[in-house]
């Protein structure tokens, strides 16, 4: 999960526009507060969708994938 964190926070300029295509139900100040934080979007996910913890992990790890933003 570590290379998740660090490619979120390293990447977080480019990751916002798609965290708000994926996951259309934050808003523009959630994603803001989120500042790069993996662990701030996993529990948002969570929150936002209900999602339990591993497939709110999964979801970002597909949306990073997907991305080729862990490329």
């Amino acid at each position: 999960m570590q290379i998740n964190q660090d490619i979120v926070k390293g990447k977080w300029k480019e990751i916002k526009g798609g965290i708000k295509q994926k996951w259309g139900k934050f808003t523009d100040d959630e994603v803001a507060q989120m500042q790069g934080s993996y662990e701030e979007l996993l529990g948002n996910v969570q929150k936002k969708y209900g999602y339990q913890k591993e497939q709110a992990k999964q979801e970002i790890d597909e949306f990073l994938d997907d991305n080729h933003w862990k490329d």
